[in-house]
């Protein structure tokens, strides 16, 4: 299968709903329309430095994508990239969608002049875990998150 990866483009709404919802699913965290509609006007605020990758097939349907974002990193007194979401429709897993992904975010990286994209993802996300094993290096850090009450 041959994979090309771009910028998301207002005219990818309907595979990037399709994907981000899937993505959702995956996490069991039900996107509603609020939050989709949020999301999407993130990618488009040019105050924002929030971005969006896409995946397409051959057939140009949308077969990943993959949410990132600069951030403030102030040990270093620069910004970084951090990575929010990346899923990849599971029938083309292992199709080499990913590392094309990848490949994109490493170019977009180094274009905005990131030293890095750092990213979280579940425990047992194993599948996920084994090709940032293999394509990435594992940090030292663990996560915690403070619910706010």
């Amino acid at each position: 299968m041959t994979v090309t990866v771009t910028q998301l483009d207002r005219d990818d709404y309907t595979a990037w709903k399709s994907l981000y919802l899937a993505y959702g699913e995956f996490y069991n965290m039900p996107l509603g329309q609020q939050t989709l509609d949020t999301v999407w006007a993130w990618i488009f605020d040019s105050k924002n430095p929030f971005y969006a990758l896409i995946a397409k097939d051959e057939h140009g349907k949308g077969v990943g994508l993959m949410h990132y974002r600069e951030m403030p990193s102030p040990l270093r007194g620069t910004h970084v990239g951090f990575l929010d979401d990346l899923f990849i429709e599971p029938c083309h897993r292992g199709s080499g969608a990913v590392d094309a992904m990848f490949n994109a975010l490493n170019e977009a990286a180094k274009e905005h002049g990131w030293p890095f994209v750092r990213w979280i993802t579940s425990e047992n996300n194993y599948r996920g875990r084994a090709a940032y094993d293999r394509i990435a290096n594992k940090t030292q850090w663990q996560t915690y998150q403070l619910d706010i009450s």
